[in-house]
């Protein structure tokens, strides 16, 4: 089998496409022949070493995939040779095999396309996460999203407007509002490809207030950081949610702590890898309530571009710097 080899931590240009052994199914362990690979912002963190854990080299990147289980190991009970699944790992899905747990396997349809379902589990498992178990979200909550047209944003946009809140969306240019309009978002603020100076900033709150029809959001869910964060948490609700899903935009802000002593708010940190593993009925949970949404078409995931598994260093390059609408999704011939 081939994948896409990270043997050093270094820069995304340095991984490599090649040969490697092919998997073998311990007890309770499946090998999935891989079909589609959902690209994630993670991705290009973790082969330079600058994620939240460093995998032993060499590996290969990518958390979640599609694709027909090929061979079991002892006590697997939750699938059989020829099922259609979709997986989530810490890395190793841009590849054309893999082996994992059979919990972190789940059956799709055999009519459901691979390249769908591997795009899905990761930006909406995150983003149904942040919403439902950090947020408790409802009909009557304000939803502020930035990165709104980024996976993970768009993913909570659909999820917010499917649960019946009111979403604005920020995003940086005029191309990834239209996105987002068209993922039903009540209103859109563009702040543009730039940092803020403190004079941005101030302006951004005062934007992003205007837009709010209660005097501030109920709940802000926030993948981008930098100096996007602090002029976003002003706009916050009494009573509010932050919700720190991630730092696309760099760097990782510090906050005033005492802006949430005047807001009555609450920060919530999101990350999926550490819930699904302590929490994993809850996940499970979340991942069918996931297919339930996509099977009554409350949501929509919107996969921008397929790409062949074995030119994947391109888009990964792409995601580091901001450029992916939506989804990208590699696969396997």
């Amino acid at each position: 089998m081939k994948a896409i080899l990270c043997k050093e931590f270094a820069p995304v240009s340095k991984l490599s496409w090649e040969e490697v052994p092919d998997p073998i199914a311990g007890p309770n362990e499946i090998v999935i022949d891989i079909k589609a690979a959902g690209l994630n912002y993670p991705d290009h963190l973790i082969v330079q070493g600058l994620y939240q854990f460093r995998p032993d080299l060499p590996f290969s990147p990518g958390h979640e995939g599609a694709g027909v289980v090929s061979s079991i190991g002892e006590g697997v009970s939750s699938t059989k040779v020829g099922d259609s699944v979709a997986f989530f790992k810490g890395f190793g899905a841009f590849a054309e095999k893999i082996v994992v747990h059979e919990n972190f396997a789940f059956s799709i349809p055999p009519s459901f396309p691979h390249h769908v379902a591997a795009g899905v589990f990761m930006v909406y498992g995150t983003s149904l996460h942040a919403l439902i178990q950090r947020a408790n979200i409802g009909k009557d909550d304000e939803v502020l999203v930035l990165g709104a047209a980024g996976g993970v944003g768009l993913a909570a946009v659909d999820i917010a407007k499917a649960y019946g809140a009111r979403v604005v969306a920020a995003v940086s240019t005029k191309e990834k509002a239209e996105v987002c309009a068209g993922y039903g978002a009540d209103d859109i603020v563009i702040y543009g490809k730039d940092k803020l100076n403190k004079e941005g900033q101030v302006a951004f709150t005062e934007e992003l207030k205007s837009k709010s029809k209660r005097g501030g959001y109920s709940i802000i869910y926030d993948p981008v950081g930098d100096c996007f964060s602090e002029p976003a948490l002003r706009s916050i609700g009494w009573g509010g949610t932050y919700l720190v899903v991630g730092f696309a935009a760099g760097k990782i802000p510090s906050f005033p702590v005492n802006l949430m002593l005047l807001k009555g708010c609450a920060v919530s940190g999101v990350f999926i890898g550490r819930f699904q593993k302590e929490e994993p009925v809850a996940n499970a949970q979340n991942l069918k309530t996931i297919g339930g949404l996509l099977a009554e078409g409350k949501i929509n995931p919107f996969i921008s571009k397929t790409v062949p598994m074995k030119d994947a260093v391109s888009s990964i390059e792409d995601i580091a710097k901001r450029k992916v609408l939506g989804k990208v999704v590699f696969v396997n011939d």
